[in-house]
């Protein structure tokens, strides 16, 4: 497989872009998450039917990783990622216009399978990045993403009060628009050349999944860790507006606020895996995620334990992702995009369960239930590391 670009390094300037377009990108799934409530009362829905939304979401998500993402191993990505960004800002515009709940779902979904230009933008990066600079490169990066998670509730709680719901996702749009103008002026072309077709790129994906265990531990403490990120943000929304707390949709945006200072302080993940401490990250990140659930549960009673256990959870799935997408980018330069497909299909579906559950967690036993469920997701995820992790590369250290 031969490679072709017209300019083979990242820029600082450049790489700044491309985590402001990862960040928008994949935020356009989360505006939803604190207006549930209102969104709820809107069309007279219950608390499962509410979270059912954010689902259509990560399993529009799920299918672009899966069946768009490995395209980026054939074909031209300047042009594929600003033409999904345009259709993922045409999702946003269905959304904002619809007069049933239907309808927000099918433009929540389409916005879903499109926002996955994140992932094409992500291994795009690891590929021009200096190899010594990979992990922290990455890191810069998935710093951008998650932080459009985690601000996209913060955004979109203070549009919400401003002119409504709709108009999150009127905004969001435009947004969008516009950073696809900006991303056909920064970006460089690049193609990777292959002989694959698509149904032969979409079994390799399976092929490299089976093939490579390291992978699959990666790829299931990513599904894991996601679905504990989930649990948390699908529900806080009815905790915040309830009593004691009895918190509009601005403030409980602003919790998003929160979540990001831990993302800031796990992006440093990507310099440790570069210099082989990928096992330490995981180690500890995911004992911190464990630990971070008791915090979370005693939130319930005291504000300022929520914002310590938000801190450490946002901390802790992010420097473990981080992580994971560092050490597996070491393995199949050419593939990279999928095992992206790979590993980050595993991550969305993490996701959707995890609003699954979150949502029935709540109806069934309120706050206390959604922690018992992030407990257990914590001690599953130690669980299937301490299975995994002797499939680690020798050059990844304790």
């Amino acid at each position: 497989m031969k490679t072709k670009t017209d300019h083979p390094s990242l820029s600082p300037a450049l790489i700044i872009v491309m985590a402001i377009a990862t960040g928008l990108s994949v935020a356009s799934n989360y505006y939803a998450q604190p207006l549930l409530e209102t969104i709820a009362q809107s069309y007279h829905l219950s608390v499962n039917q509410a979270g059912f939304i954010v689902t259509a979401a990560q399993l529009g998500y799920a299918c672009g990783l899966m069946f768009i993402v490995p395209l980026g191993d054939k074909f031209e990505r300047r042009s594929m990622i600003v033409i999904m960004t345009l259709l993922s800002a045409a999702g946003l515009l269905v959304t904002a216009s619809s007069g049933s709940l239907w309808m927000m779902i099918l433009g929540t979904a389409m916005t879903g399978l499109f926002s996955v230009v994140a992932q094409i933008l992500v291994p795009l990066a690891a590929t021009l990045a200096d190899p010594a600079k990979r992990g922290k490169v990455v890191g810069m990066i998935m710093s951008g993403l998650l932080l459009g998670i985690l601000l996209a509730r913060t955004v979109s709680g203070a549009l919400a009060t401003m002119g409504g719901w709709r108009t999150v996702y009127w905004f969001a749009s435009a947004l969008m628009i516009i950073m696809a103008l900006i991303l056909w002026l920064a970006l460089p072309r690049y193609k990777q050349y292959s002989d694959l077709n698509y149904p032969q790129l979409l079994i390799s994906i399976f092929r490299i999944y089976f093939a490579t265990p390291m992978l699959r531990t990666r790829a299931l403490i990513g599904c894991v860790s996601f679905a504990s990120f989930s649990n948390l943000w699908t529900s806080m929304a009815f905790l915040l507006a309830a009593g004691p707390f009895h918190f509009s949709e601005a403030k409980i945006g602003l919790f998003g606020l929160v979540g990001a200072a831990g993302a800031l302080i796990a992006s440093r993940a990507g310099q440790l895996a570069d210099r082989g401490k990928a096992k330490t990250t995981t180690r500890y990140g995911l004992l911190l995620l464990l630990v971070s659930w008791a915090f979370i549960w005693y939130g319930q009673y005291q504000i300022i334990s929520l914002i310590i256990g938000i801190i450490f959870l946002d901390m802790a799935v992010q420097g473990v992702h981080i992580t994971n997408q560092s050490v597996i980018y070491r393995r199949m330069p050419q593939a990279r995009n999928r095992l992206t497909s790979g590993y980050m299909t595993s991550y969305f579906v993490g996701g959707a369960l995890g609003s699954l559950i979150s949502a029935s967690a709540f109806s069934m036993a309120g706050w206390t239930g959604v922690c018992v469920a992030g407990g257990i997701l914590g001690l599953l995820n130690l669980l299937i590391w301490l299975r995994g992790q002797h499939y680690e590369d020798n050059g990844v250290t304790a």
